[in-house]
């Protein structure tokens, strides 16, 4: 068992645990590591699209610390396959809304710490057009069980992802734990990219 299992009950207090000791052995990799394991999930991203694709893909800018590293969306603007690449805004309800990524010089400070692109916004609606859909995350378990940071707006958003539509979640490697707190609320992704490879989880 991972050193951040907890048991089968699902609480706040034990979804505060498990993401508090994540985002503890985040803050103590040494910057080459991460960045090391930034570069790694930057080449591995082409497995994500199949030749010859036109994908529209929804994805998002790591804050400090999360995987993938502030430059991932060009890095994924740049993959062969990707057409477009749409990024959230937040908005006052916590929902996300989204727009299109015109280039890093096209990317705001905004609240809580994040950079969010100043493009014509889809509205909510815009992730049920993503061909792909990549996620930040704390954790996620072997049944695909996602924990966040606790705003909920991620469970809203992937709520409306189309059926069939390929949610990836973005960690470091030993982040995918055995199991996480999860609620019925809670949405799974189908997927875990990891600097070690990109791990399938059977729906």
């Amino acid at each position: 068992m991972s050193e951040y299992s907890v048991s089968s009950v699902t609480s706040a207090a034990a979804k505060r645990a498990v993401r508090a000791a994540v985002l503890a052995a985040r803050r103590e990799m040494p910057p080459a590591v991460v960045a090391r394991a930034d570069a790694a999930l930057a080449g591995l991203l082409p497995e994500l699209i199949a030749p010859g694709a036109a994908l529209t893909v929804c994805a998002y800018v790591p804050m400090a610390g999360e995987p993938g590293g502030p430059d991932l969306p060009d890095r994924l603007a740049a993959t062969p396959g990707v057409a477009r690449v749409l990024l959230p805004v937040l908005r006052p309800d916590r929902d996300l809304d989204w727009a299109d990524y015109a280039g890093p010089g096209t990317l705001a400070p905004a609240a809580l710490g994040l950079r969010e692109p100043t493009g014509k916004r889809t509205g909510v609606t815009g992730i049920t057009t993503a061909d792909l859909v990549l996620v930040p995350a704390v954790a996620v378990d072997r049944r695909g069980a996602r924990l966040g940071r606790g705003g909920g707006s991620y469970d809203r958003a992937l709520a409306r992802v189309a059926p069939g539509t390929p949610v990836i979640a973005l960690l470091y490697d030993g982040e995918l734990l055995d199991e996480v707190p999860a609620e019925a609320h809670d949405q799974r992704v189908s997927g875990v990219l990891a600097p070690s490879g990109l791990r399938r989880i059977p729906g």
